[in-house]
């Protein structure tokens, strides 16, 4: 089902309820009068007042029927559009103790409910709950009278509905006149079960803030740099629009810089866990963003803080963006062109706004739209790359950026459930059993090419690997057809169009994905008649652990999405093959591998390279130390001395050099790129 239309400001001249509690005065609906009647005088009637769900948060408390039951608190977003009404919520569970005294029964006591004085609450990750019957995202609000509204499940057999009727909120409440409660009746049963209790507790939907951190001479990203009053933007204009309350907090600024000003992912996080101030999110959403010079990735910003650069575990907190890349020549920049980016803010802002889309979860969003065909619009999730090649020199990008989410966005960070859009959350890209996963929406449907065939297949000789080794597989995309068709330049992990998944001998599937999503356009390919795109992949981890964590049969999926013109679908071209893990040989090898399996580092050495993943390169050391692995960890040791501040050739060129190293066709065009003059492959 496709998103309702969005629009791109709050919608405040909407009607709401009449104020009377502090709020700027809103339009009342007209006064109804009845005809006159036939004897004289007229009679005037009072004003009918008919009450809305006002937009904003809306606190809520579930509580069950039976005594001594778990209380549920959280938050319910309500959105006015020109449809109606837009809701969307979340449950947390409620912290409890138990309560065991001599001569007394055992029993639980919830703890106090959130404080509605506090505005909009924000709760434990770890209390979070999705699979609760009451699933607020399922239900239809009803508008019953003047006093009375309901929230019904549908389909409604065995669902639930939620009669609500309009009272005085407690002491707490900002908006005492915008409060209802209700019992919860099982429309199977007929019996009540819960008790709802829902108060708006702010205008917004959601708040959060943005922590930022930078290096001498590095710019921090606070506006656009426009004119006061007529073409200003800054993180709270940006977001009055979205509806999320902000706060910039402008911390350091003697972050140490790199020696050469590039920095990489993982020092990146690194910097961020070390520097940052304190930070609690079940107490606060909080995003860290770095201003450096430049990064090891050529962006202008990168999320970094993802899958395996992401040490702690915990999300989507971090962002990067560079202060000191050149822009290019290109006729789209205007007067931006051949400029340091740091003192263009306008194009700096929005880079920072881009990268915090991508810590809210969002993808790239290319056409802006859902119309038919899609509408280009340069809001924020479309690539700079692309927004530059689609402006001129008389419509340059300074004049073409739209200061706000596509609709489509707008829908999915306002709508969401929480763990999708707050930091700490569910990793970026993946899915659980019971969230919806982050993927574009389904109104964008998917077709398979009929003239390409895409195959994945294991390195030659190398469909059995040893437990704890890498596994390396070719994609090949052919052209069968008879005319050229544009497909992506980059078929690697690191390119934006290539996801996956490997399904274990006990059927546990485990994703993988690029690294990270950078703010720049990908490349494309005319593929000839005949002609065909290679890449090679190396797989040993992916967000959710180790892609190849036992022995026996793994089955392999690879997917490419793309689409290069708002005319034409999201193609996509699907293969699988399998491989045969094989068991530990020895001690020796169940050790090494073992430490591979349990140390995460291991696989950002093996992407990365450097010195600094101390935990890594301890284990790819011991997996050199292993007859069995050693051949199959030898060029990844190559890549990382080769990727030293002060590269090792000639250690790189003896280790490239061993009899039957396994290399990727991929690895061993790279190692000719990086010099090692005497490796023959």
């Amino acid at each position: 089902m496709s998103a309702p239309p969005l629009p791109n400001i709050l919608p405040w001249n909407i009607p709401q309820n009449p104020s009377t509690d502090g709020e700027e005065p809103v339009p009342a609906p007209p006064v109804i009068r009845p005809l006159p009647p036939f004897q004289p005088p007229p009679i005037t009637w009072p004003p009918i007042w008919f009450r809305w769900l006002n937009q904003g948060a809306w606190l809520v408390n579930l509580e069950p029927a039976a005594s001594g039951g778990q209380n549920y608190d959280g938050t319910i977003r309500i959105e006015v559009n020109s449809e109606g009404r837009t809701a969307s919520g979340d449950l947390y569970q409620r912290p409890r103790v138990l309560i065991n005294l001599p001569g007394f029964p055992r029993r639980w006591l919830n703890l106090p409910a959130p404080n509605p004085a506090s505005g909009i609450p924000i709760l434990a990750r770890s209390n979070y709950r999705t699979s609760f019957t009451l699933g607020f995202q399922k239900f239809k609000y009803v508008q019953t009278n003047k006093t009375t509204f309901s929230f019904t499940q549908e389909p409604v057999d065995g669902g639930y509905t939620a009669t609500m009727k309009w009272t005085t909120a407690p002491a707490g409440y900002p908006y005492p006149g915008d409060y209802a409660e209700g019992d919860v009746v099982s429309d199977k049963t007929g019996q009540v079960e819960f008790r709802l209790k829902m108060g708006r507790v702010s205008q917004f939907y959601r708040k959060f803030t943005v922590e930022m951190d930078n290096v001498p001479g590095s710019e921090r990203p606070l506006d656009n740099g426009g004119v006061v009053g007529q073409n200003f933007e800054d993180w709270n204009s940006v977001f009055g629009r979205v509806g999320f309350e902000v706060k910039v907090v402008e911390s350091d600024g003697d972050i140490v810089d790199t020696e050469d000003g590039y920095w990489s992912l993982t020092q990146s996080h690194q910097t961020m866990l070390a520097r940052r101030d304190a930070s609690n999110l079940d107490t606060e959403w909080r995003y860290y963003l770095l201003a450096t010079k430049f990064n090891t990735v050529n962006a202008f910003g990168v999320m970094f803080d993802n899958s395996a650069t992401d040490s702690n575990n915990i999300p989507r907190e971090g962002l990067q963006v560079s202060s000191h890349v050149v822009t290019g020549f290109q006729e789209g920049w205007g007067e931006w062109k051949d400029s340091r980016y740091g003192t263009i803010k306008g194009a700096y802002f929005r880079t920072a706004l881009h990268e915090l889309g991508h810590a809210f979860g969002l993808l790239h969003n290319d056409d802006g739209g859902d119309g038919e065909p899609p509408v280009l619009d340069f809001s924020f999730m479309n690539q700079t790359g692309r927004a530059i090649n689609r402006s001129t020199a008389a419509s340059p990008l300074s004049k073409n950026i739209k200061w706000n989410h596509a609709d489509r966005n707008l829908f999915q960070i306002r709508h969401w459930p929480d763990v999708f859009v707050r930091p700490g959350g569910v990793d970026f890209g993946y899915a659980s059993n019971t969230t919806p996963p982050i993927t574009p929406p389904d109104s964008d449907t998917e077709y398979e090419h009929p003239e390409l065939v895409f195959k994945v297949e294991p390195i030659k000789d190398h469909s059995e690997v040893p437990l704890g080794a890498p596994v390396r597989v070719n994609l090949t995309l052919t052209n069968t057809g008879e005319q050229p068709v544009n497909v992506p330049a980059d078929i690697s992990l690191k390119s934006h169009t290539l996801s996956g998944q490997v399904t274990d001998p006990t059927g546990k599937i485990c994703i993988f994905h690029t690294l990270f999503y950078l703010d720049r356009e990908e490349e494309i390919k005319n593929l000839k008649p005949g002609e065909s795109v290679t890449s090679s992949l190396t797989l040993l981890r992916g967000g959710q652990g180790a892609l190849f964590p036992l022995a026996g049969v793994h089955k392999i999926g690879v997917k490419l999405s793309w689409s290069f013109d708002e005319d034409l679908p999201l193609w996509v071209a699907l293969a699988e093959t399998t491989i045969l893990v094989t068991p530990p040989l020895d001690k020796s090898h169940a050790a090494a591998a073992h430490k591979l399996l349990t140390t995460p580092d291991a696989h950002l050495v093996l992407v990365l390279g450097g010195d600094y993943l101390e935990d890594g390169v301890a284990a790819i050391q011991q997996a050199l130390e292993d007859e069995t692995l050693r051949k199959h960890f030898a060029g990844t040791e190559a890549k990382r001395v080769l990727k030293r501040r002060n590269p090792d050739f000639e250690q790189a060129t003896n280790l490239v050099s061993e009899d039957n190293i396994v290399l990727s066709d991929a690895e061993r065009a790279k190692f000719r790129r990086l010099g090692v003059d005497s490796f023959e492959g």
